[in-house]
């Protein structure tokens, strides 16, 4: 083989790794925007779950603030009724 035959084969040969190069450059980028898109995807659910939690428990927060308010008014009721009772006996 002469010094062209030579230049060529290493030409060709340079191309073919270039080539393989840009090819695996692209498929990492393309995995690495699908990695990026499903980690915010399950940020966004977590979230979402988040937020639901803590209407959850203000909810909850209401109605014991409201079972004891009622409590409160039961014992008092009950107070009055024993006083009542005792009196009539």
């Amino acid at each position: 083989m002469n010094e062209h035959e030579w230049a060529e084969v290493i030409g060709v040969i340079g191309m073919f790794v270039l080539l393989i190069c840009v090819v695996t450059m692209t498929i990492w980028q393309v995995a690495k925007s699908l990695r990026a898109k499903a980690v915010l995807a399950r940020e966004d659910s977590y979230k979402k779950l988040a937020e639901a939690a803590v209407s959850s428990q203000q909810a909850t927060e209401l109605q014991l603030a409201e079972l004891g308010t009622q409590l409160t008014e039961m014992r008092d009721r009950m107070g009055t009724l024993e006083r009542i009772l005792k009196e009539v006996e």
